[in-house]
This record gives structure tokens, C-alpha cells and sequence, in this order.
């Protein structure tokens, strides 16, 4: 672990509100100073410019060169003829923060737990979208619950979504429990879906296990009214096998030993995160949003600055 890893969080597996404060104070690299520099930069994918926020007005009747992703479908069944929404621009931006504390989030082999990199990567956006004057909000969602913050301007708003993530009761259940989810991360993306305003700028920070189709076009039905940010937090376990040998495991229920020294096994678990890594990347391309790597071993203000861009 790098000293300005250690500078940033005192404990490996565990948050504390006095540290999540203090990232009020860091220096944030250009890349995260803006939800719109973030989701546009070059050497990176290109977000569909938005504007901000946008807050519904009215329904009237179709008219042509309106957008067809505005039209109202229920007053168009209802009236049988074509109605579309109206949405008039607001002065701050919705940001909502969606942060994932499901059981594989409280896993490292190096440096901090998937939960903690991800939950200061997530304050310290809070706090730079609180110095832009944007409205902040959060959704943290784990096997417990799910839990909605509405996006509201100041800095109650960022220490309201700051004591939540400590105060979560996954930081206090046992680590022996084996992962057996309860529900579909495509089906919280969908519950997601409903709580985010259009306009929106929406950070996702999560290992993405369970991706898969389901998930990828709940991601797409988001990404038609909203910006989108995507933070990939892994171990470097998950890239690769440890060095030739043998290692016990446990899933809390089960012991399993298992053998790293096969060359065929070592390639294909290696090709098993490439392509999951390479399924992301293909979504955000064709999506056109920002993914930023999170190793559980770096420091988050490194890994923001290393894709650094301008918009």
C-alpha cells in the first residue's frame, strides 16, 4: 500500500465518518471536478451531452422535431393521441451516487476491501459536487436493503449520505456469512432506474459481479436520461492466480483447497476477468460514459488522476 493510500484511510476494512469528512479537504484531479469532464474526456468514452438537470413541467401533444424518448406513453394510450413530456432546465444538477455494498464489496487480498476504496471515491465526488453547487443524493444498495437519498442542495445533503454509508449495517454483519444474494443486481439497476430524475448525473461504483445482459440493458434504459459514470473495483486476485501452489479457502460454510500451479487453469481464470472486463468496456463504448478502474491496492485519487483528461 502506497503512503498517500494510507494517508487517505486509517482502517483496510472499515469507514469512518471523521475520514469520510476530511476527503472534503483533498485535492481533486481535474477528472472528477466535473460530472461533465468526467463523462467527457479525451482518451475515454464520449457521454451524450445532456445539460443539466431537467425538471418536468407539462404533457401537450406531439409535435414533430420533439424528442421521441419525452413521449408519454401512458397519456398517449389514455388520450389516443401522440403526448410528449416537457421539462424545463434546473440551476443544479441532480447527482446521485450509487454505491454498491453487496458481500463481494467486503473482499481484498491487497490494500482495502472493494466497500471502503469505493466509499472514498464516493465522498470525495459528494464533496467536489457540493463545490459545484450541484444537488447530491446517493443509493446504497446490499443484500440487507436498498437505501434512497433525493438529491438536495448543501453540505446536509453530502453528511446526510456520508452517515449513512458509516452507520450501514453491513459494516457490522459477520464476514463468515456465505454470499447468497437475495436479488439480482439487474433488479436493483431497474429499482435505480426509478428513483433517478432525467438529467441526472449518476456514479455507479461496484465490483459488477453478476453483469450480464439483464444488467447491461438496465444500465441502457438509464443511459437515455442520464449521464453515466462507471467505477470498476477489483482485487488484483480477481486478475490473475496467486504463485504455484496450494491455498485452503472458505465461503464461511465450506473449506475447498485448491491447486495454482496448472498453466491451463491459471489462463482460463485470467481470461474469466478479461472478458468481464472487456464486456464493460464494450458497454461503455457503446454507450459512450466514462469507466474508471478501482483496484482495491490503489489510491482512488491516483486512479482518477491517471484518467485525467479535458473535455
Amino acid at each position: 500500500m502506497s503512503e498517500s493510500s494510507r494517508s487517505i484511510s486509517g482502517s483496510p476494512v472499515n469507514i469512518s465518518l471523521v475520514e469520510l469528512i476530511a476527503l472534503g479537504d483533498q485535492r481533486v484531479p481535474s477528472a472528477l471536478r466535473s460530472a461533465r469532464q468526467f463523462a467527457a474526456q479525451n482518451g475515454g468514452y464520449r457521454s451524450r451531452f445532456r445539460g443539466r438537470g431537467m425538471e418536468f413541467a407539462e404533457v401537450r401533444a406531439y409535435l414533430p422535431g420533439d424528442d421521441v424518448r419525452s413521449i408519454d406513453w401512458r397519456v398517449t394510450a389514455r388520450r389516443g393521441k401522440v403526448h410528449t413530456k416537457i421539462f424545463h432546465e434546473e440551476r443544479e444538477r441532480p447527482v446521485l451516487i450509487a454505491l454498491d455494498y453487496r458481500r463481494p464489496m467486503f473482499f481484498a487480498t491487497r490494500g482495502r476491501f472493494k466497500a471502503v476504496q469505493a466509499s472514498q471515491l464516493a465522498a470525495l465526488f459528494a464533496w467536489q459536487a457540493l463545490s459545484r453547487g450541484d444537488r447530491v443524493g446517493g443509493f446504497i444498495f446490499s443484500e440487507e436493503r436498498n437505501l434512497e437519498l433525493r438529491p438536495q442542495l448543501g453540505k446536509k445533503a453530502v453528511l446526510q449520505l456520508l452517515r449513512q454509508m458509516v452507520a450501514d449495517p453491513v459494516w457490522q454483519r459477520s464476514p463468515h456469512r456465505p454470499f447468497a444474494p437475495q436479488q439480482r443486481l439487474a433488479a436493483t439497476l431497474q429499482r435505480l432506474q426509478r428513483v433517478a430524475r432525467p438529467g441526472s448525473f449518476i456514479l455507479l461504483l461496484s465490483d459488477f459481479s453478476q453483469w450480464d445482459d439483464a444488467v447491461e440493458k438496465q444500465l441502457a434504459l438509464l443511459g437515455r436520461h442520464c449521464e453515466l459514470g462507471l467505477v470498476h473495483c477489483y482485487d488484483p486476485l480477481e486478475t490473475e492466480l496467486p504463485p504455484a501452489g496450494s491455498y485452503r479457502l472458505s465461503d464461511g460454510e465450506r473449506d475447498l483447497t485448491i491447486a495454482t500451479g496448472d498453466h491451463v487453469s491459471r489462463y482460463g481464470y485470467q481470461q474469466n476477468f478479461n472478458n468481464r472486463r472487456q464486456q464493460l468496456e464494450d458497454f461503455c463504448r457503446r454507450q459512450r460514459c466514462r469507466l474508471i478502474s478501482l483496484p482495491t491496492d490503489a489510491d482512488p485519487l491516483e486512479c482518477l488522476s491517471a484518467s485525467k483528461g479535458e473535455g
